[in-house]
């Protein structure tokens, strides 16, 4: 019977994960079982991804308020600290801001605005226009930017991040400043001190601080990159890709991953005497429609992955083909003609007219995507997801 079926993702439920659990020994036991009770096939090339969560609450890699304070004040000392461009999230940043101020005598929060750089809008962009505030070059003050716009909540949460984030700060006795700009350079003329918060751009908004006069210049990914009085850490993201797990602690970005995954791989492959590919999952990367977020909070997609998932695809638009290359068939030639053509593809296609309108992002991060999505972030249980028949093309 001819194959219907393509790419098949299953999100797999596992016991609860906690401090000190084994991550291979239970992937490893859950992947077998959902086999069994399922009735499907391991194959190679199948894909088995973790989310990065379970991974950091097996290692405990936590840390609380304290330590981020601890770390910021051995930083910063007395000096004003200017924070800069954090995402607009309870889960993501709101901790991590309590710990800050903590940490800190005096705090300038500078908010990027319309949105944060995930997508989060403090301000919808008609109404921009309707004041005539260009957000490229104006710079507002709190006092400013509400006589402009008034008090706004977030579409999905209905918080007013900046009533909220002053709030955090000022709940230490700590005294804040907020002002609203796009240009890193903006912080220096209120302190020379300087927490960067962006994620994807911290590289370039350290680099424009250190040439403009900054003094201290620091960014998330540089406060717990080592262990504070024991606490967790990650040497590579530091408070990047930290999630809220109290009100007073943080679960950090999974540390030491690439030896979690092979493990994983070679007890699969022991067991089924299959090559099944392995990757711990973050935050994948879609925009949503409505609240216009990007997702895409943690610092990279897939902090590890078996060698299989390097690289990108290398495919053709089959509608391209049908329309252009064999316009003039139908029925089975039209499909063995297309067939043919998959068979002998060139092993890169980059500029062919063929593979225009495909998607050459990285595997890993077209993966994470569906993975992020099949698994979703409430109470699915489902922190293992299954993929099959993903580097399948229409001739197998």
């Amino acid at each position: 019977m001819e194959r219907i079926v393509g790419t098949v993702s299953r999100g797999l439920r596992t016991p609860i994960i906690n401090q000190g659990d084994s991550i291979p020994e239970i992937v490893v036991n859950t992947v077998l079982k959902a086999s069994e009770s399922e009735g499907f096939n391991i194959n190679d090339k199948d894909i088995v991804s973790i989310t990065e969560s379970v991974v950091a609450r097996a290692q405990g890699n936590y840390a609380s308020i304290d330590a981020i304070a601890k770390d910021v004040a051995s930083k910063f000392g007395e000096d004003t600290i200017g924070v800069t461009f954090p995402i607009l999230s309870r889960n993501r940043f709101a901790i991590c801001l309590r710990g800050i101020a903590k940490g800190a005598k005096k705090i300038v929060l500078m908010l990027s605005y319309p949105s944060d750089e995930v997508g989060n809008h403090l301000v919808d962009l008609d109404m921009l226009d309707e004041k005539g505030v260009n957000p490229w070059t104006d710079v507002l003050t709190e006092e400013q930017f509400r006589n402009h716009f008034g008090y706004m909540q977030h579409t999905f949460t209905g918080v007013d991040y900046i009533d909220y984030y002053k709030s955090l700060i000022q709940e230490y006795g700590v005294e804040c400043e907020i002002i609203f700009s796009n240009n890193p350079k903006t912080i220096l003329d209120y302190t020379k001190n300087v927490l960067t918060c962006d994620i994807h751009t911290r590289a370039r908004t350290k680099r424009i601080l250190k040439e403009n006069g900054a003094n201290n210049v620091y960014s998330l990914d540089d406060i717990l990159s080592a262990s504070i009085d024991g606490s967790g850490y990650n040497e590579a993201y530091g408070l990047l890709g930290s999630n809220k797990s109290t009100e007073e602690s943080v679960k950090l970005f999974p540390r030491d991953c690439q030896p979690v995954v092979d493990e994983i791989q070679a007890k699969l492959k022991e067991a089924t005497g299959k090559t099944v590919e392995v990757m711990i999952y973050g935050d994948g990367a879609f925009k949503d429609p409505v609240g216009k977020i990007w997702e895409l909070a943690d610092p990279v997609v897939s902090p590890a992955y078996t060698a299989g998932l390097e690289g990108t695809p290398n495919e053709v638009k089959i509608k391209y083909l049908a329309d252009n290359d064999f316009a003039h068939l139908k029925g089975d030639e039209l499909n063995e003609a297309i067939s043919e053509y998959i068979r002998n593809k060139k092993s890169d296609l980059t500029g062919a007219m063929a593979a225009q309108g495909t998607t050459p992002r990285r595997l890993t991060d077209l993966i994470g995507s569906l993975c992020d999505l099949t698994s979703g972030s409430g109470d699915k249980g489902t922190p293992v997801v299954y993929i099959q028949g993903y580097f399948d093309n229409y001739t197998k």
